[in-house]
């Protein structure tokens, strides 16, 4: 049985992860081109967007409510 070196669910997550905050490897970089789907890292990264809006919502009314 061969090693898949594909881009699995948690490959897409690290991936779009770390590409966000401009720390990825050159190599989970070239992974990416090589194996992975544009389709996958786009809805990751607007899924990764919409969890961030909501998360800076929810602080701000956090923060908000306790004034």
């Amino acid at each position: 049985m061969t090693e898949r070196k594909g881009t699995g669910l948690k490959s897409v997550i690290l991936s779009t992860i770390s590409a966000a905050f401009g720390v990825q490897k050159r190599s989970r970089l070239e992974n990416d081109f090589q194996h992975g789907k544009p389709a996958h890292f786009i809805v990751a990264g607007i899924v990764a967007t919409v969890l961030l809006v909501l998360a800076l919502v929810l602080v701000v009314h956090a923060v908000l409510e306790k004034n």
